[in-house]
């Protein structure tokens, strides 16, 4: 009962990148109905301007925040270049997937051009180590853990509650009714990327601490931030959240108990046999096409 109580609080704290990432992808698709491959190489080409600001003598407490807003920048620019004048329509989400899973590519080659891809030490943003129900976690983690807490907070708030959010909501319902009532959806599509990017850069600042930075490192913690996003709901930001800690713990508890070669197999089955049960995952709804 110990191990498994240990396993979870270690896959609660692993679990938080995920749940930063599937909230960015969550936030991008409810706001402007694009599925953003490219979110995890946009923030992992933040941690490296971050990284390189450090080696200038930039404060980590600056470096991070100024990586955090490049990253939102990106993400504006690429749905602004890119994602904007592909127009709307059923047959748009299918080519900016295909677009973004090319950009992040580019990324991803640009990286290892510029740095090269070997993997690089990056600082964490709180050092040291703590123990909990015998296990030791780093702080980094716990750090992250509450960020995506409090990002999920936030984010629950400002979509249920506010005009703005409230506005990006109905833009991604019907952006051509949104127009005609006068929202202006650039501007909600811009903050929804602006936002959605900066998740991530969070999720890679944090992640790049945890092991080392290297342009590939977003591959396997954006497959699983996808895992949890599709567990939670496509369409629900708190289940996007819950889906990546439950990710997190999955993996660990498969990690131990079957085999490390297997966790990605276990995770899936479980995610497909939820799936079978309820297709829109826990917390997300079935959307209705008009017709």
């Amino acid at each position: 009962m110990g191990e498994l109580l240990s396993l979870i609080t270690s896959g609660i704290a692993s679990g938080s990148a995920f749940a930063l990432l599937a909230l960015g992808v969550v936030i991008i698709f409810r706001s402007t109905d694009t599925v953003n491959f490219a979110i995890g190489d946009t923030g992992s080409l933040a941690a490296y301007c971050a990284l390189t600001a450090i080696a200038a003598g930039l404060p980590l407490l600056v470096a991070f925040p100024l990586a955090i807003v490049f990253a939102g920048l990106c993400g504006v620019a690429t749905e602004r270049l890119l994602i904007r004048p592909l127009g709307h329509g059923k047959q748009v989400l299918f080519v900016a997937l295909v677009i973004t899973i090319g950009f992040g590519l580019v990324l991803q080659a640009a990286m290892g051009a510029i740095w090269g891809h070997s993997p690089k030490p990056f600082p964490p943003l709180i050092a040291g180590w703590v123990s909990i129900a015998g296990v030791p976690v780093s702080l980094n983690k716990i750090a992250a853990t509450l960020i995506a807490l409090l990002a999920m907070a936030i984010v629950a708030w400002f979509f249920g509650y506010r005009p703005l959010g409230v506005a990006m909501r109905a833009s991604a319902e019907d952006p051509f009714a949104a127009k005609l009532v006068g929202l202006d959806t650039r501007l909600i599509a811009a903050l929804a990327w602006f936002l959605g990017c900066g998740l991530a850069a969070i999720a890679m600042l944090f992640l790049a601490a945890e092991s080392a930075l290297q342009p590939h490192l977003a591959h396997s913690p954006l497959f699983r931030a996808f895992a949890g996003v599709f567990l939670g709901g496509m369409t629900s930001m708190p289940g996007a959240v819950v889906g990546g800690f439950a990710i997190g713990v999955l993996d660990n508890i498969a990690g131990r108990y079957v085999s490390a070669n297997f966790r990605d197999t276990i995770v899936f089955a479980v995610i497909v046999t939820v799936l079978f049960a309820k297709p829109a995952g826990f917390l997300g709804v079935m959307r209705k096409e008009r017709v």
